[in-house]
């Protein structure tokens, strides 16, 4: 066996452990229960995120192993790191408190339009206009604002627990596929909008419209569903409540954020917008909560970490993807994001070459609709999960 095909058998191997790995994060977070003196040991491994960075460490162990430390090196120069870049500066600049605040207020305000019915119009907001602003201030970032107001307004208020899974449920296919009117939010838009040169113009008429309609619709007919327990909620005044930082240090903000968009194929501007927002951060801090830091290396961890083992599953994806036809990749993406992150699904398939347009969109349409499927399926469904759900995988 020559090193060549070792080195694709071995990093396929390493690919479907760090699959494996992803239902076994449970069992981790077990042992971190369990053990006395090696807890964040074990809860490290349980961080969902932390999965394919790890293995693909290994995967440069068994290269500099079979080669040497300069092959390996060279092969990790050789990737494209832009992508886990790029989501790991604008998950943190969009989840600062003058954005999500400006948000927030946004949906509070929209809701109070319509006062006869406002928790059931609130709940509709919520489930709808916010997964969309994802498209904006990305996926993570609408997740974790979604979570706080449901959180706020509807689960302390003791909903049924059949609301609360319904609840959840469409969040999570909403905040999926609500991120697809631009390039740049939704992780498994991300990791192919550059390959495939798929704009902002091309994903509103593509995806755009059929994926708002659709987000309508769900959150439609939850809140027709619980009509009534919601307009049982008694009234606390907490959805009235709103924060506001200076107008001046929204508006920069809102400048740092529009900058790292349109500069994010260029990581060397875009990190040094970074590092200018860190400073004014830092310079008006009593405007701001604690930045995103951790979640945000943590998602940029595990895309860099697909990128570095996704090089090596060319070889086996290329025959079989070619073999396949549009219907089938869509049914086929749809089911398979149910056991793996859909941006991982995506990022594999921009490997393969001479796929036809239509093969493109059913890849695409496939993993962010099952992206709402399970709690692995899509990178920002950890943040929108209440803390006293037990199962791992939530079939919704």
């Amino acid at each position: 066996m020559t090193g060549a095909t070792a080195l694709n058998l071995i990093g396929t191997a390493l690919f479907a452990a760090a699959v494996l790995h992803t239902f076994s994060t449970k069992f981790f977070e077990h042992l971190a229960h369990r053990s006395q003196h090696h807890a964040r040991f074990w809860h490290l491994l349980g961080e969902v995120e932390i999965v394919f960075g790890l293995w693909a460490m290994v995967l440069i162990c068994f290269m500099a192993a079979l080669y040497d430390q300069a092959y390996a090196i060279t092969y990790l120069e050789q990737q494209d790191f832009t992508e886990p870049l790029f989501v790991f500066v604008i998950m943190v600049i969009s989840a600062s408190k003058p954005i999500l605040d400006l948000c927030s207020n946004s949906v509070v305000r929209l809701s109070g339009l319509f006062p006869t019915y406002r928790s059931v119009i609130h709940y509709f907001v919520i489930l709808s206009v916010v997964p969309l602003l994802g498209s904006f201030i990305t996926e993570p970032a609408a997740m974790t604002l979604a979570a706080l107001l449901l959180k706020r307004d509807f689960y302390d208020h003791n909903i049924s627990t059949r609301m609360m899974y319904a609840t959840i449920s469409v969040l999570f296919v909403n905040i999926s596929i609500g991120g697809t009117l631009t390039p740049y939010a939704a992780p498994p838009i991300l990791m192919v909008a550059g390959q495939w040169n798929w704009d902002m113009s091309f994903m509103l008429s593509t995806f755009g419209w059929r994926s708002a309609l659709a987000v309508m619709i769900n959150a439609f007919t939850v809140s027709l569903i619980f009509a009534k327990e919601l307009q049982a909620i008694k009234k606390s005044g907490a959805e009235d409540e709103q924060t506001h930082a200076a107008l001046f240090v929204t508006v920069i903000h809102l400048g740092f954020l529009l900058a790292v968009i349109y500069f994010s194929h260029h990581p060397v501007i875009f990190m040094g917008l970074f590092l200018l927002f860190i400073g004014f951060a830092e310079a008006y801090d009593h405007y701001q909560n604690k930045l995103m830091i951790r979640e945000s290396l943590l998602v940029a961890f595990f895309l860099a970490g697909l990128v570095v083992l996704g090089g090596q599953q060319k070889w086996w994806l290329q025959p079989l993807l070619t073999r396949l036809d549009p219907d089938l990749v869509y049914y086929g993406a749809t089911a398979l994001t149910a056991i793996t992150d859909n941006a991982a699904l995506t990022y594999l398939g921009s490997l393969v070459e001479g796929l036809s347009a239509d093969f493109k969109y059913a890849l695409v349409a496939g993993a962010v609709t099952g992206g709402g499927l399970t709690v692995i399926a899509n990178a920002p469904n950890p943040a929108g999960l209440p803390p006293s759900s037990d199962p791992v995988i939530m079939l919704v």
